[in-house]
């Protein structure tokens, strides 16, 4: 009886130390509730996830937040999730969308940077750029690239046409021209919420 009030008390313990355990840089909980402010900068170079209150920096991804539309910051409610057993390679930790708490449209005409080449492990380098009839989009069907001269169009089209040229030649495995290709956007006032007016764009070979 005793070295089964031992087990128990032992079972009981392991079980408490495991939900206390705290994972990531901000030391959370799995399960554990938090609220995060969401940028209006989607997929660009800074487009930081801040858990509130105090703006930290959430050192993780929001999964399943799907109606996040380019142009407007959130606030929304996401749990922290530790998976026991993490992806190949995927992350050991994240937070999943639950609900919306705000949503505001961003007011100010601050430039910043996407990239328009990115690295998948497996996969290696893609060119983010993809065309439907006369547009150019980043995400297809979701985030539309404008340009604010003919010389940024030139250039987003033999963007395109590097992006065909390695997707006609997958099974070779070609990469892009290109190391990096960066462009400095705003959102453009005329599809706001929609699409990125590209100003510039700097080519890193």
């Amino acid at each position: 009886m005793k070295n089964l009030l031992l087990l128990l008390c032992t079972a009981l313990t392991f079980a408490s130390c495991k939900k206390s355990e705290r994972y990531g840089p901000l030391n959370l909980k799995n399960g554990q509730e938090v609220e995060l402010m969401v940028s209006h900068r989607y997929g660009a170079d800074n487009d930081l996830l801040l858990k509130l209150p105090g703006n930290l920096d959430a050192g993780a991804s929001l999964w399943g937040f799907d109606q996040r539309e380019p142009g407007y910051t959130y606030r929304v409610k996401a749990k922290f999730n530790r998976d026991e057993v993490p992806l190949q390679d995927g992350p050991e930790y994240y937070f999943v969308f639950e609900k919306t708490l705000s949503k505001e449209q961003y007011k100010g005409n601050e430039s910043f940077t996407v990239q328009l080449i990115t690295s998948y492990v497996p996969g290696g380098p893609v060119i983010r750029l993809s065309k439907t009839g006369s547009d150019y989009y980043m995400i297809p069907d979701k985030l539309k690239l404008t340009y604010a001269n003919s010389t940024i169009q030139n250039e987003l089209e033999e963007i395109w046409l590097n992006a065909q040229e390695i997707r006609a030649n997958a099974p070779k495995g070609k990469s892009p021209k290109w190391k990096a290709i960066k462009a400095t956007v705003v959102h453009d006032p005329q599809q706001f919420g929609k699409a990125y007016q590209v100003q510039q764009i700097q080519f890193i070979y």
